[in-house]
């Protein structure tokens, strides 16, 4: 049965690619690159898929431990992406000039490490870090800088969802995981842990919504687009269901909701923007610091006041001795006798803060945090000038925005290698040139001849058919 289901999910996956095949467009093949490092990042490493490393870490000491064959495969990503970026050159560096907040931020933790108790582990981890800015870099300076968005989200959709599906169902000693807290067993899918399916069905969930609603809003309607995506989105909720991830769930319909809202008509001006994602992450806030406040809808949901140990756990965290202005280093707080001390109080063994602000504030101290904010509110004030040039490509940034501020209340999202972060990086780095002129889809079709009719710097060309 297994065997059969198995290619019947094969199947059902190329069908989704056939059905999202776009003959105008020409995706770049280095896509492929982030493509991959996704897939890893919202799944699992290698080695886990092909050797014991699949068995959830029980020990302190496991967490400093690597795999070599996976540093191998993520080191050779990384220098497949520098390489592209320095074909790209002078689009990088106009990128990096506009995003000085985000050089400052991975500056500073790049500093940080010194001071780590384990710099060395430290400095890994921050190549590991920097890796995620490569590959949304890869995406966002691709000369179809939509259709590239468009791609990515597509593939990781397509392929994760339908196989977490199979897993969870008809592989079970894969695709599910036991949980020493309560005794029972939880779906994971292609992830560790069901937390981690929760946030993948989350940022892909997010992507192909809006892929949905921008095929709905084409003049030209293409059934094949709104069908693959329609599959796509029906089998995320049903993975919704299947991971009980709340928080996820509640960020998944934040940003939806979002999208459509933005996408109606007299919501274009800036303000009411403002007024919406203010509202939202208002409420998204009071939900999950001050759970109390909602107890009869957090019990609707299955979950106690305090967000099913969470809170408790905050308590403990600001209780320990750590430094206020520079943290622990980058990466580092989870690590040796703090690590030891923390698993012997909570039986779930934490290896997060479970809210981003406050994990940031362990690793890099208050100094770390101002300088996220600041990145922060650039990049929302970045978002927000797209939004003004395109309304359907500025919503799906906003989206991913708002959901990962929101998601960051209950649950670490400012990490490493987490699709969370690597999807809020594609949202606030900022691009230059018109959005609205450079997103613009060409046409495929090798009869045709394009000229260039606008040039917007040395490396940014808007072509016109020859008519």
């Amino acid at each position: 049965m297994s065997s059969v289901a198995t290619v019947v999910c094969g199947l059902f996956i190329g069908t989704l690619f056939a059905l999202y095949r776009d003959p105008r467009s020409r995706p770049s093949q280095a896509l492929w690159i982030p493509t991959i490092w996704i897939l890893l990042a919202g799944s699992r490493m290698v080695s886990m898929w092909f050797g014991n490393a699949a068995a959830e870490v029980r020990t302190a000491s496991q967490m400093t431990e690597g795999s070599p064959l996976d540093r191998t495969i993520l080191a050779a990503l990384l220098m497949a992406g520098i390489i592209i970026l320095a074909c790209r050159m002078r689009r990088v560096v106009r990128v990096l000039v506009m995003n000085w907040p985000l050089l400052a931020f991975f500056g500073y933790c790049a500093v940080s490490t010194m001071w780590s108790a384990t710099p060395d582990l430290a400095l890994k981890r921050w190549v590991k870090a920097v890796g995620d800015v490569v590959m949304v870099l890869i995406i966002l300076t691709d000369r179809n800088r939509l259709e590239a968005i468009k791609r990515v989200i597509s593939r990781v959709a397509f392929i994760l969802m339908p196989l977490s599906v199979l897993l969870i169902e008809f592989y079970p000693t894969v695709g599910r995981a036991y949980n020493f807290e309560d005794g029972a067993f939880t779906n994971t899918g292609v992830t560790t842990n069901k937390n981690m399916l929760g946030v993948l069905c989350l940022v892909a969930g997010l992507g192909c919504f809006w892929l949905f609603v921008k095929a709905l809003l084409e003049k030209r309607r293409r059934a094949r687009n709104l069908l693959a995506m329609g599959a796509t989105l029906a089998t995320i909720l049903l993975l919704f269901v299947l991971a009980n991830s709340v928080t996820s769930l509640f960020c998944f319909m934040m940003g939806a909701t979002l999208i459509v809202l933005v996408n109606l008509p007299g919501t274009h001006r800036t303000s009411n923007i403002h007024v919406v994602v203010a509202g939202m992450l208002s409420v998204a806030a009071l939900i999950f610091v001050f759970p109390e406040i909602f107890t009869s809808i957090i019990h609707l949901f299955g979950r106690t006041t305090t967000l099913t140990g969470r809170t408790d756990l905050w308590k403990v965290l600001l209780s320990m001795d750590t430094h206020p202005w520079l943290g622990a280093g980058f990466e580092s707080f989870w690590l040796g006798n703090r690590l030891d001390l923390l698993w012997s109080i909570f039986l779930w063994q934490p290896n997060e803060a479970h809210n981003g602000y406050l994990e940031v504030y362990l690793n890099l101290g208050w100094v770390g945090v101002t300088l996220l904010l600041v990145l922060l509110g650039t990049g929302y004030r970045h978002l927000v000038s797209v939004y003004r040039k395109d309304r359907v490509a500025g919503s799906l940034r906003l989206a991913y925005f708002a959901a990962a501020m929101a998601y960051s209340f209950a649950e670490a999202g400012f990490r490493m290698l987490d699709p969370m972060w690597i999807f809020l990086l594609l949202a606030i780095i900022a691009v230059p040139g018109t959005a609205t002129r450079q997103e613009v889809e060409l046409p495929l079709d090798a009869s045709q001849e394009f000229v260039p009719v606008e040039l917007l710097s040395a490396d940014d060309v808007v072509y016109e058919r020859v008519r």
